[in-house]
This record gives structure tokens, sequence and C-alpha cells, in this order.
């Protein structure tokens, strides 16, 4: 037989483009009787846990494209063959070869995924099956960037003379499935304090004196011991890495050090070492840190942005929240002076809800038990409380015993607690944010809710009855907005020196001659009041209501209060009414609405704790009526 089948690799996972030290004839359709084809595959790392092997490779058979090939055939006495040519296709994972001669062969190959140009792997020509096909580096200062792989298959190839001419027959397998040469190590860290693990900043590995093998021979048997190397490992990027086999008798050792930070904002680094028995080709060794942390044992909740995002915790007043949640008072209501609601549920929960479009941030929430005594005690810091959040979250006190620090600085030990010793619980709320600043500025709160007034929010035009249509979230967070700005600025020193510059210009409902002193209007205006906001039908050509413990406004009130002089001097006007005011004084259609309140609130609105629409972007909202 004089026409030999030979074989050539082609790696074209990235350049689509065979590389190979000559080119082939186009390839053959695989009806060719003279053509032998083969399927590379290979198994994922064995699932550690599986209770068999044949469990671990079971589902796990892939054949994705190599980025290189190395191949060598030789004899069955193991001598190479020389002058074979042959294809890889990376686009079907094929093996393609031709023109071997009838007798007994080692198909080696070896398949690289990945990277591998900064590995320092070198691939030689061999003679011999027993010579050292592949080297690895001596000094690895690095894990593998690629993943390598390796077979070795027996194979025979037969001649059969049929009247049509020669044909060849081979034993060889259609799928040849390869296993790796190198191992991986996976790192994992156990947490006492769930706390601890989404205040870490960096994580890091150093491994010390580490020696790895060095030489794969064609046979597929490992040699050599590298130098001693020390290898840094980034665990915040990756705690997955590649090695080759570490050398007999030589383990797999290092140190681990875990950077946090406290909700005092101090630093808290923490070492721990390791020793791994071995990296073992196409094995999974996996190290588990205990990372014993010194607040372990904190009482205190810290929320760091990571911690509150994976709480998954709700917001309030969101768009499609039902109508039957946000206008019942007992579930959806609030002081101006308090936007910020801390508490304790029945079943031992931190429940925090905050009416509010902006986000505050640097919040330390103490509390007083009054089983544990007098002091107050850190019990839960934010680094940020979202917009409209409402947080629940299991008090640490409650599922172990737990050492807390006191407002004096004094650290105390807390005995397991349960919901029913939480009676009389008492809060306190820290923060360094100047927003906070503002908010802790409004002394005298006003009591808001929203209502329907007989409006359906939940139909297209708000289903109106006589001056009112239902209101929607999108207008309730801006009634929000507007009631924290209202009485930030009845306290404002600018706002009473206005007042009194135009005192002469107040007057109530006997008309111009009933003069209302500046001290009057200041002390209605800083009275507690509770209204019951909801949304004016502007059909009927009114566009406010207001009186007692009712106010309304139309659309356009609540998406331009921020700049808007006239949805201003409605609103005022609806609270002059509020007042106990009637048209016939300044509060409704006199200077006080039409002039002195509403300008001073535009033009103040800079310094208002909503000083922006941004914050709530309403006049974009979908969810607006036409």
């Amino acid at each position: 037989m004089s026409r030999f089948l030979s074989i050539i690799f082609m790696c074209c996972a990235v350049l689509a483009s065979c590389q190979r030290d000559e080119e082939l004839p186009a390839a053959t359709p695989t009806t060719d009787r003279r053509e032998i084809i083969v399927t590379l595959r290979h198994d994922d790392f064995p699932d550690e846990n599986a209770s068999t092997e044949s469990d671990t490779r079971s589902t796990a058979r892939r054949a994705e494209s190599y980025d290189h090939v190395e191949y060598c055939v030789t004899d069955e006495s193991g001598s190479t063959i020389g002058n074979i040519k042959g294809i890889y296709d990376a686009s079907t994972s094929e093996m393609k070869f031709e023109g071997l001669h009838e007798g007994r062969y080692n198909l080696l190959l070896f398949g690289i995924r990945g990277d591998w140009s900064n590995d320092g792997v070198t691939i030689r020509r061999i003679a011999h099956i027993d010579d050292t096909w592949v080297l690895f580096p001596e000094e690895l200062g690095k894990p593998l960037d690629a993943e390598y792989f390796y077979s070795r298959t027996p194979f025979a190839v037969t001649a059969l003379h049929t009247a049509a001419g020669e044909e060849l027959t081979t034993d060889l397998p259609a799928e040849i499935v390869q296993r790796r040469v190198i191992g991986r190590t996976d790192f994992a860290f156990l947490y006492n304090n769930t706390y601890v693990r989404t205040a870490v900043q960096t994580r890091s590995a150093l491994l010390t004196d580490v020696r790895f093998r060095t030489q794969l021979s064609g046979g597929g048997e490992f040699s050599g011991r590298s130098s001693a190397s020390t290898i840094a490992l980034d665990l915040d990027t990756a705690v997955s890495y590649l090695f080759p086999p570490t050398a007999e008798g030589d383990s797999f050792t290092g140190q681990i050090e875990l950077t946090t930070r406290n909700y005092r904002g101090t630093d808290v680094r923490c070492s721990y070492t390791f020793d791994l028995a071995a990296v073992e080709a196409d094995r999974i060794a996996r190290i588990d840190i205990r990372a014993t942390h010194p607040d372990d044992e904190s009482v205190t909740m810290f929320l760091t942005e990571r911690a509150y995002a994976e709480g998954g915790h709700s917001l309030i007043l969101q768009d499609g929240e039902s109508k039957t949640v946000y206008t019942d008072p007992a579930l959806r209501s609030f002081n101006t002076a308090q936007p910020l609601q801390v508490s304790a549920t029945d079943d031992g929960r931190l429940h925090v809800r905050f009416y509010s479009p902006r986000v505050l941030n640097d919040v330390l929430i103490r509390a007083r038990i009054p089983v544990l005594g007098d002091d107050f005690v850190d019990l839960a810091c934010f680094d940020q409380i979202p917009a409209f959040a409402d947080f629940y979250e299991t008090l640490p006190l409650i599922r172990r015993k737990s050492v807390g620090r006191t407002e004096a600085g004094q650290w105390i030990s807390i005995p397991q607690m349960t919901p029913q010793e939480l009676d009389g619980i008492e809060f306190k709320i820290e923060s360094k944010d100047p927003y906070w600043e503002k908010l802790r500025q409004i002394i005298h709160g006003w009591n808001i809710s929203f209502n329907l007034y007989g409006g359906d929010p939940d139909l297209p035009d708000g289903g109106p009855v006589g001056n009112w249509m239902g209101i929607r979230p999108v207008h309730c967070r801006e009634v929000v907005a507007l009631f924290l700005n209202f009485t930030y600025m009845i306290d404002m020193p600018e706002h009473e020196e206005i007042l009194r510059a135009n005192e002469d210009r107040l007057y109530g409902n006997g008309g111009v001659s009933d003069k209302v002193t500046a001290e009057t209007v200041l002390r209605q205006m800083r009275q507690e009041r509770t209204l019951r906001v909801g949304l004016v039908y502007p059909g009927n050509g009114i566009v406010g209501l207001g009186g007692g413990n009712v106010f309304g406004a139309y659309q356009q009130c609540w998406l331009q209060h921020y700049f808007n002089t006239y949805s201003c001097e409605v609103l005022f006007h609806e609270l002059g009414h509020v007042m106990g005011y009637n048209h016939s004084s300044s509060f409704t259609y006199g200077p006080w609405a039409q002039e002195l309140m509403n300008r001073f609130y535009v033009n103040h609105i800079d310094q208002m704790p909503i000083d922006r629409a941004t914050y709530l972007n309403s006049s974009q909202n979908p969810n607006l009526y036409p």
C-alpha cells in the first residue's frame, strides 16, 4: 500500500485558520474510504462530591474547540513516525488524517484551551514516546492561563482488498476523550458573621516554597521538579486557579490575607495559613478558609451597600404598588419630622422605612433595650439607606449571644434574646450626611397620608369622581418631597424674616382690615396637622382643594413645585384653606399665597432638603396621566 494516511492539526478558535507545516488539499467527504475522522472531546473537572467516578463525568462531556493542538503518531514500539500530515477543524472539533499503512500505532494528542502565550510552556518534537514532549516552566511565577489536555490512544490500521481497490479500516474510536494534565485549586471562605463577609475589601493569597512537575512525556508520564516558587494570587478577581501537578512529596502551602472594614470606619486585617497535600492532574483541590474575625460576635448589623443589595429589600410608594396599600394610613403614612421610621417587629426584625426621595449615607442606629439597662448600644450601621427604603432583617441578638458597643464606647456582653425582650426598645439615629442635618431641622412635622377620594388610579383617566381622580405612586412621591420642603421652610430664619417684613400685608377672613400678625401665621404653620392628600381632577376647572385635613392639587403642581411659581401659588392657596382662611384673606387670593410664599419656596429651593426635581424625575414617568 503506497499511499499514507496522516494527521495535521488546525487551530481556528480565534482566527478560524489552520496552523500546520504544509497545506493539504481540501478535505474530502467523509464517505471517502481512505479518510479517518475522530472527534476530540474533553471532560469537565470531576465533581468532588459525586459518589462515583462515572457520576462525575456523566453530564460534563464537551466538544468545545481547542485553541491549539499538537499530535504525534508512534509505531507499536513507541518510535515516532515521520512525514505525518493532518488537520484539526476547531469548528467541528474533528481531527482528520490519512495515509498510514497497515500496522499498530499510538496516537498522542495534546490540546490547549485558552491563551497559553504567557504560560512558558514549550512543546518539543520527540523521537520516542518516552521522550519529554511538553515542558512546564522551571520557575512558575503565576498560575497557568490556559488548560492543557492529553490523550494516548492505541489503534490499528488494516488494509482490505476489494474489487474496487484497497480499502483501509481502523479501530481508532470515533471519539477521543481527553483529560487535563493540570489541576485546579479553589479557595473558599467560610464566615462566622455574614456582615463580615459583605464588608470584605481585599482577599489575597501568597503561595510559598511550592514546587511543580515540569515535564510530560509522550506517554503521559510527569517528571521533573521546579525550583521553589512564590506566587501571589488576587482572590478578589478569581478564586479558582490552574497549576501543573505538584511534585511528589511537595505540599501546596501559603498564607491568606483578608482585609475588611468595620462599621466604625476602621480597616481590619486578618491572616490565615493553609497547607494542601497536593495539586493533582484533572482534579479540583478546595482550600476552605475559616475566616475567624474580631467582629464575629458583634451585635451590630453592618449593612454595606453589598449587604443591602444581597438582602433584596423592598421599596415603598413604587410604581405598581397596590392602591389598597399606599392609601391605607396604617401602611403608608409619616410625620415629616420623622421621615426615617425605625422599629423592631414582633418577630425580632429591625424595620427601617424611609419617606424620602433621596438616599441617606452613613447612618448609625443605636438602641436602648430596657432589659439590658440604660445604655444605648450600636445596633445597625448602614452605608446607605435608599430612597423610599423598606428594610426588614432579623437582629443578630435574636440569633445568638453577642457583644455590643455602647454610646460611651464600652463593650458589653449581650445574651441571646427573644423578640418579647425587645419590648420598650428606643432608637436613636446618627448620620454625618448633610442631608440628615436638613431633615433634623424639620421640627414641626405634619402627618401625611394619601387618599383616592373616590378616584380610581387603575383606570387610564384616573376614574374621576367629582373634583378628584385616583392619585398614583408617582404623585405620592412628590407629595413626600413637597411636605418635607414645606415643613423645613417654616422654620427657616429667612422665611420668618420675610413674614415679619411683610406683616402689614397679612390679613384674615375679614379682609384687609383684619390684620394677622407674623407670629400668628408662624404658629398656625408650625401647628402639627394631619392631611389626607389626593389628586385633583382639573376637568371641572378646579386645580386645587383644601380645608381641614383635606388637601389636593392637580398633576402639574406636583411636577413643577420646584420651579413654577403658579404651581406653588395653587399649593399655598390650599394650605391657606387648611390653616382656616377663606378667599377674603391674604392667604388664598392675596399676597401670602400669590407672592410671598410661592416665590420664597421657588427662590430658596436650593436650600431645601429636596432641592431639585431630578431625584424623582417624575416628569418623565410613564405612569403620569396624559
